[in-house]
């Protein structure tokens, strides 16, 4: 199946960005928006929004104690002589010392889940990074072993068989019944690939094949069933265990032994112009194996992190089937094809997968976390100069990095124990990471001050652009958006702006607008989804000599420089 041909939220790209820009992709059902609601800050001098605060924590401790200890210290911070306050964090750090244990208890069960231990491990880092004296709580290291595909070294040096890895593949078939076109039914199926990861029949392949399963979108069932590359002609019921639609990856179970299992290799020993093979079921026809090179390894298509480009024949049906090294280890998953165009096609880092799979094999949607900010790696003008960090472009008013006190223009250079140089680095890192836990971030800022915030991960939405026009004021939700941030330039007129600020290699800036150009705001659309933005614009751009021009802007409200 090919994702470019269906509303699938994974697919965000410049390509996709690109298409919007210049119009090839055109904002249908498209409204006037209702005015935002704007976040406004807590008054930490006035005693009855404290008051308000230390209630609403209170509350929150019943339901979500890890953000409730965040917010708490937090809270300590800004008025650490409140005895109420002192008392409030005491509470939760007890309640939260005691849960610890009661989660470490059921992780140490022989019947434990692996939902179970990683609850216990997220809570422990979770009170790692906000508690001073934390080497007192006991420490707490969860045993993963058993997630399928994982126990491998994927250092073999022994060329498998092609033979071998064909019958560790297989046919992923999703029969959505009978679809009624103009008065005629016809089949409605999904085909895509898979491939073994552990004996017992555990399958990968990607999340848009089997979306159907899991996001019902239309009427009727949906069945899934796999073919086996030596027995085509059986249908093998199926059932979904996890899926990641961010990074399109989905795992699946089928109750069969596996003919053969395939080893997760990493895709770090990979550059470009290393040959590779994709093996999968392109238009039905499977046991196909195609061949050809790593055409590129840094392409943004998704909005967390970056996947290959190869030249490796692809098409419609070769979706979650394996791309393998010379040794037969798994190096990418394959997930799309352009259409129309050979020899473009994408593949997902088998790192990617490898810090999914404890979260697929825990069951469920796997939900990816985000701290509210907007940012670019942070580098010094000229060629083969060193990343210094993530710098800071945007946090979002009420967001979880807003909250902990990071600020625009601030660098990250760790995330926990991990350095940090890159934008790259910090989405890597956060593949590991699980929503509704704590981290502790550092920074410097413009004098190389060094910072340490305790952030809480939140739940990345599925369009954070919209949130950010939701919850700011318009002069300020356009940076993240569309790359150029204003200040109102007349009291007399809401519609009056001036630039005061322009992000590279942003859309305002590739659209030639300047610092201090003038501009008035005169429509802003959303489509039906709210998922992009249409802006109409009226502005005497310095780059066109200050002659005056009407403009409009579309763009994505999902972007991989949200985090």
């Amino acid at each position: 199946m090919n994702p470019f041909n269906m509303k699938n939220n994974v697919i965000y790209s410049s390509l996709a960005l690109l298409l919007i820009f210049t119009g090839a992709i055109t904002l249908t059902g498209c409204k006037t928006t209702e005015k935002p609601e704007v976040f406004k800050p807590i008054d930490y001098t006035e005693e009855d929004a404290v008051l308000d605060e230390i209630e609403s924590i209170r509350d929150l401790s019943e339901t979500q104690i890890i953000k409730a200890l965040w917010k708490s210290s937090i809270l300590l911070e800004k008025v650490p002589e409140n005895t109420e306050v002192q008392n409030l964090f005491n509470f939760i750090k007890e309640k939260s010392i005691q849960e610890l244990e009661s989660e470490r208890k059921k992780a140490k069960e022989e019947s434990s889940s692996i939902r179970e231990k990683l609850n216990a491990q997220k809570l422990y880092d979770s009170m790692k990074a906000v508690l001073k004296d934390s080497e007192k709580i006991e420490k707490t290291e969860i045993d993963i072993s058993e997630v399928p595909g994982l126990n491998s070294s994927g250092k073999e040096k022994n060329k498998a068989k092609v033979s071998e890895l064909i019958k560790g593949t297989v046919t992923v078939y999703v029969d959505k019944g009978i679809k009624i076109e103009k008065g005629m039914g016809y089949t409605d199926a999904v085909l895509g690939s898979g491939f073994f990861i552990s004996s017992d029949g555990y399958i990968v392949t990607n999340h848009h094949v089997i979306e159907d399963m899991v996001e019902k979108k239309s009427k009727g069932y949906s069945r899934l069933y796999i073919k086996l590359a030596e027995d085509p002609d059986t249908r093998i019921p199926a059932k979904v265990i996890g899926w990641d639609s961010t990074l399109d990856l989905a795992l699946i179970k089928t109750e069969v032994e596996a003919p053969y299992v395939f080893t997760l290799g990493s895709s770090k020993d990979l550059d470009t112009g290393d040959r590779v093979y994709a093996i999968g079921s392109p238009l039905g026809l499977d046991r196909t194996l195609t061949s050809g090179i790593i055409s590129a390894k840094d392409r943004r298509l998704f909005t967390a992190g970056t996947v290959f480009q190869v030249d490796a024949a692809v098409n419609s049906g070769n979706s979650g089937g394996p791309l393998i090294d010379e040794y037969g280890r798994v190096q990418a998953i394959v997930f799309a094809g352009v259409q129309n165009y050979q020899g473009l096609n994408f593949a997902i880092p088998v790192e990617y997968l490898k810090s999914s799979l404890p979260f697929l094999y825990a069951g469920g949607e796997r939900e990816h976390p985000w701290i509210g900010s907007y940012g670019r790696t942070q580098r010094e003008p000229g060629s083969g100069r060193a990343n210094e960090g993530l710098t800071i472009n945007y946090t979002l008013p009420g967001g979880s990095a807003n909250y902990s006190g990071l600020k625009e223009d601030m660098t990250i250079i760790k995330l926990n124990d991990t350095p940090i140089t890159s934008l790259d680095d910090f989405q890597i890192k956060a593949m590991s990471l699980e929503a509704d836990s704590i981290v502790r971030i550092t920074t410097k800022d413009e004098k190389n001050e060094l910072k340490e915030f305790p952030v809480y991960l939140d739940k990345r939405p599925s369009s954070p652009g919209y949130e950010v026009y939701k919850h700011d004021l318009l002069k300020d939700a356009l940076l993240p958006i569309l790359g150029m941030q204003m200040v109102h330039a007349s009291s007399s007129s809401s519609k009056h702006y001036a630039i005061t600020k322009i992000l590279k290699s942003s859309i305002a800036d590739e659209a030639g607008f300047s610092e201090t150009d003038p501009v008035d705001i005169l429509n802003v659309q959303l489509n039906e989804d709210k998922s992009a933005i249409y802006i109409e614009l009226y502005a005497k751009k310095r780059k066109n000599g200050f002659l005056d021009v009407s403009i409009g802007l579309s763009a994505s409200l999902d972007s991989p420089y949200y985090f």
